[in-house]
């Protein structure tokens, strides 16, 4: 009879990373919070308020559950989000931004509104994001 593989022990959060503060280290230190394909979205999405788990996974196509999950335990961790456990059958779980994750609103706002711009840029078959943009928008 085979037995199944044994269960991996859960891994202990990364301690915080410590930043020389080169020129760039702040944008490091911020992009290391939001960086892959889900977070930047996922945090776009709670901008509104609290969202369920199953609501968020629909407004995210292509997530998995396991993917969703993990993005919003590191966003957790990272001090972006909170989680709101109701004792409830079946247990309702939502998601909403810490005061702290608040705080990243303009710079998600920023992202959408220069990735609005780049896309109409494409449709029109511009070269980039810059060209596509008048000047005083380029300087955001």
């Amino acid at each position: 009879m085979l037995m199944p593989p044994p269960r991996q022990p859960k891994r202990a959060p990364k301690p915080p990373r410590d930043y020389n503060c080169a020129a760039g280290c702040p944008v490091e230190a911020t992009l290391e919070l939001i960086d892959g394909k889900w977070k930047g979205v996922i945090l776009y999405h709670l901008q509104d308020g609290p969202v369920r788990f199953n609501a968020l996974r629909r407004g995210l196509h292509g997530i998995t559950q396991r993917m969703l999950t993990k993005q919003l335990r590191e966003l957790e961790q990272a001090g972006l989000i909170l989680r709101q456990v109701y004792a409830e059958v079946p247990p309702r779980v939502e998601y909403r931004l810490s005061p702290l994750g608040e705080t990243l609103q303009p710079v998600i706002q920023t992202l959408k509104g220069w990735g609005e711009t780049y896309l109409k840029g494409r449709k029109r078959g511009e070269a980039g994001p810059i060209n596509a943009m008048p000047a005083d928008e380029a300087r955001l």
